[in-house]
């Protein structure tokens, strides 16, 4: 195998990538690079379904526990960080798996990412103070009818990525999408990207139970211990700003949880609909290793 190979486990949350990701790093003998944007933080553990420190262990891996909460952490963060790590595992390796859902991460990895237009702080100000008095669902609204493009499959719980895809919109004219569509790089290695597919049913089961697992886990006091950084971007996210409104008493702990659930189908769905607009994903059905390391390693190039 001469040529390099940066294989790509991504699928929804609660999918599997995990556990896949390690048989297949085992497998070929290599290390593993999370492309995933909250497991980067140390602070954060059980609601971002860290693998386990087991798991950890068995292989070494690159972007987990990398980062601070306090620390700014972006796509392009990502670009650089993995492809420093990618090379560092080239030099005596000819595969990498990469494993996360993150989208937006994979294809900055991937194709690069554009330079982004300079925005005007008058106008950065203004959309700032208007989510400040009204709120998450002015913001997503908004969103909604000026750039729906984004809001299709962008992180509408995730204030930062609404206010950031709104003021370029406001500003160009143009859908974030739209800029993060071009001029893809080449990169000196291949990659193969490939996409867990599980029926509907089944990935409902599974976010689900996983939710519950969290909670028996012990996610709720992680909350409570984070509840102070609640501002960082890095904690708006599915599992812990639910938990933040019960702790301010504003709904009851099963409603919580229940929210929990419902928004993570629907980042799960989201994720999937932005695979399917990347005509280079190959669909798998299942997770299971006897059937994934045989393709996968047909795909690969051969010298």
């Amino acid at each position: 195998m001469d040529q390099k190979t940066v294989i790509i486990i991504t699928g929804p949350t609660g999918s599997g990538k995990t556990a896949l990701a390690i048989e297949l790093a085992r497998h070929f003998r290599t290390e593993i690079i999370s492309a995933d944007s909250r497991q980067c933080y140390a602070e954060m553990n059980i609601g971002v379904a860290k693998p386990s420190p087991d798991q950890l262990r068995s292989v070494k891996h690159h972007f987990i526990d990398s980062h601070s909460i306090h620390d700014r952490v972006n796509a392009g963060t990502f670009e650089q960080y993995a492809l420093h790590a990618a090379e560092a595992i080239f030099k005596d390796r000819s595969v990498v798996i990469m494993a996360g859902g993150t989208g937006l991460y994979i294809k900055a990895f991937c194709e690069g990412l554009d330079e982004m237009p300079v925005i005007d702080l008058l106008l950065r100000r203004q959309i700032v103070d208007q989510y400040n008095s009204f709120g998450l669902e002015w913001l997503q609204q908004e969103v909604k009818e000026k750039d729906p493009v984004y809001y299709a499959s962008g992180e509408i719980l995730n204030p930062q990525r609404l206010l950031r895809a709104l003021e370029i919109k406001l500003s160009t004219g143009l859908s974030i999408r739209d800029l993060q569509r071009r001029r893809p790089v080449q990169r000196p290695f291949k990659t193969l990207k490939m996409v867990i597919d599980l029926p509907r049913e089944q990935l409902r089961i599974n976010i689900n139970k996983r939710v519950d697992q969290m909670m028996e886990q012990g996610l709720l006091e992680e909350a409570s211990s984070l509840l102070p950084f609640r501002e960082l971007n890095a904690l708006q996210t599915v599992g812990y700003t639910e938990l933040f409104e019960y702790l301010d008493g504003t709904t009851t702990l099963d409603e919580a949880i229940e929210r929990i659930k419902s928004n993570t189908r629907k980042y799960a769905r989201r994720q999937l609909t932005w695979f399917r607009k990347d005509p280079d994903m190959h669909w798998i059905a299942g997770v299971d290793p006897a059937k994934w390391i045989p393709l996968v390693s047909s795909m690969i190039p051969q010298p």
